[in-house]
């Protein structure tokens, strides 16, 4: 497996967090959360050979986690896959909230929408949805459980969780998804999130299970 994390920029303060993933013997390849700046995500597919794209994987539904989408699927192809409950934010910008960051009004379809515990293949490489509302009603992670790691979008960051302030967010729920469906995950899962740091699973269960600030190492 060949993993590229690229910072993107957006309106927003705060770059995002776009994946690349490759199956180094298929050359099958995914892109998560094209937030923007789609020339350095083409230039870096270039880079790698990579002339076509078999998914692009959207965590949620808000405009900086796609702001790049249209660019990229025009160049290198790719079906946009994303939760069926934050399928309609792709053409609404109340909830895409593409208005709230200066971006211009994009309307989306996506290609497919899944559900909790749906399985992706990308080669020999199999991902598991874990639907993590929250952030949004429709936010997801990704996790391979064979590499060890999971995309977490905005649901859980290194030390911190996703605004819970935004249309269709819930701080119950968000509280739940980390609690019961990500910390659950194997202590030495690696973390992807959609902003900021790597982190593991290890290192942010103390802030929620036992109320105390995250351990460093």
């Amino acid at each position: 497996m060949i993993l590229k994390r690229l910072s993107v920029e957006t309106n927003l303060e705060q770059p995002t967090n776009c994946y690349i993933v490759e199956d180094e013997e298929t050359k099958e390849t995914m892109v998560v959360d094209p937030g923007g700046e789609p020339e350095k995500i083409i230039r870096m597919l270039d880079a790698m050979e990579i002339d076509s794209l078999k998914y692009i994987y959207l965590t949620h539904c808000h405009g900086d986690h796609f702001g790049g989408l249209l660019d990229l699927k025009a160049k290198k192809g790719g079906k946009v896959i994303i939760h069926r409950d934050d399928a309609e934010g792709l053409y609404n910008k109340e909830i895409s909230l593409t208005y709230y960051i200066g971006m211009e009004d994009i309307q989306l379809e996506a290609d497919s929408r899944v559900d909790e515990g749906d399985r992706i293949h990308l080669g020999n490489l199999e991902f598991r949805v874990i639907h993590t509302p929250g952030h949004t009603k429709g936010g997801t992670s990704l996790y391979c459980e064979e590499e060890g790691f999971v995309f977490s979008g905005d649901t859980l960051f290194k030390g911190t969780w996703g605004r819970t302030d935004l249309p269709t967010s819930s701080l119950v729920d968000i509280m739940d998804s980390i609690t019961k469906k990500l910390l659950v995950l194997p202590d030495e899962t690696i973390v992807y999130p959609g902003h900021g740091k790597i982190t593991r699973i290890r290192e942010e269960k103390p802030i929620y299970l036992n109320l105390r600030p995250r351990l460093e190492y």
